[in-house]
C-alpha cells in the first residue's frame, strides 16, 4: 500500500512538472529576417529572465509562419506582410493584430551595376530599368514578406517578371541570407530587408543600390494565436511575451539594438 502510494505521488509530481514546462515555454512563427538579424538573440534573454518562459524561434519565410500558425504549430506570429495578417486574424486564427516595428526594404547590387540604377530612390522605375536592360534579379520565390512585397513593387512598376523566370529573373525559393548569397554568386540584384544586409558578412562589392522610396517601408505586426483556433496553444505565455515587446520596456529593447552601430528595428506599437 506504502508502495503504491509512493508510485501515485511521484506520476503526479512528473505531470505536475511537465505542465509546468509546457505552461513555461512558447514557439514564435517568425520571419528569417528578425532571426538572422541577431534580434532574438537581443531580445529573449532579457524576456526570459524576467518572467521565466523560454520562447523558442521557427524562422521561416512569412507565408510559411502563417500556415505554421494555421495549422496550431505555435503559440505566437510575429511576421511582416500586413494584409495576410489580417487575413489571419479576420479568419479567426489569430486574436489581434498590432504593430510592432518598422524598418524598410532596399534593393542591392554589384558594383558594375549594369542597370544603372546606383543611387535612385523610384524603386519602380528601378525595377524596370532592371528588366529592360535584362539584369539579373535574384529573387526569394517563398511566399515570404519580403517576396510578397517584392511582386507588389514589380506589379506596381508594370512589369511581370513571371515571363523572365529561369532567365533574368531568378528564383531560389530560399531564405533572405541564403538568396543573397545567391545572388551575390550569380552578379544579380536583390531585394532585402535592411536588417538582413546590415548583418550579412558576405557582401562582397555589393551595396545598396536603391533606397529611401516609401513603398520601401516594411512594417511588422505580431498576433497571437487564437486558442478558440488552437486548443492547445499557450495563450497565456503568448500573451505575456507580446504584452511585453509592445510595453515600453520591449520597445525600448527593440530600438536599442544594433549593429556595427546602426539600429537595424524601429518601435512603433501604438501607445497603450
Amino acid at each position: 500500500m506504502f508502495q503504491r502510494t509512493l508510485c501515485v505521488s511521484f506520476a503526479a509530481i512528473v505531470a505536475a512538472s511537465a505542465l509546468h514546462a509546457q505552461e513555461q515555454s512558447i514557439i514564435v512563427q517568425s520571419t528569417t529576417s528578425t532571426a538572422n538579424s541577431g534580434l532574438y538573440d537581443h531580445l529573449l534573454p532579457i524576456f526570459e529572465e524576467e518572467t521565466g518562459i523560454e520562447v523558442n524561434v521557427v524562422a521561416v519565410g512569412t507565408g510559411q509562419a502563417i500556415t505554421n500558425a494555421e495549422n496550431c504549430d505555435g503559440d505566437l506570429l510575429l511576421v511582416h506582410a500586413k494584409p495576410a495578417e489580417e487575413a489571419f486574424v479576420e479568419a479567426g486564427y489569430g486574436t489581434s493584430r498590432t504593430d510592432l516595428m518598422y524598418n524598410d526594404f532596399v534593393i542591392v547590387g554589384p558594383d558594375g551595376d549594369q542597370a544603372g540604377v546606383g543611387g535612385m530612390s523610384d524603386v519602380e522605375a528601378a525595377l524596370s530599368q532592371i528588366a529592360e536592360s535584362g539584369s539579373l534579379f535574384a529573387s526569394r520565390g517563398d511566399d515570404s514578406g519580403t517576396h510578397k512585397k517584392e511582386l507588389s513593387l514589380w506589379e506596381a512598376s508594370g512589369v511581370d517578371p513571371s515571363t523572365g523566370s529561369g532567365e533574368w529573373y531568378r528564383e531560389t525559393g530560399s531564405g533572405m541570407g541564403a538568396t543573397l548569397n545567391a545572388g551575390i554568386g550569380m552578379g544579380a540584384y536583390v531585394m532585402t530587408d535592411r536588417a538582413t544586409w546590415i548583418s550579412f558578412e558576405n557582401k562582397q562589392d555589393y551595396e545598396i543600390a536603391v533606397e529611401g522610396d516609401e513603398d520601401l517601408f516594411n512594417q511588422y505586426g505580431v498576433i497571437p494565436v487564437s486558442p478558440d483556433h488552437c486548443p492547445s496553444v499557450n495563450a497565456e505565455a503568448a500573451q505575456s511575451f507580446a504584452d511585453w515587446l509592445l510595453s515600453e520596456e520591449g520597445q525600448t529593447a527593440i530600438g536599442d539594438y544594433a549593429v556595427n552601430g546602426q539600429q537595424l528595428f524601429f518601435p512603433n506599437a501604438p501607445e497603450s
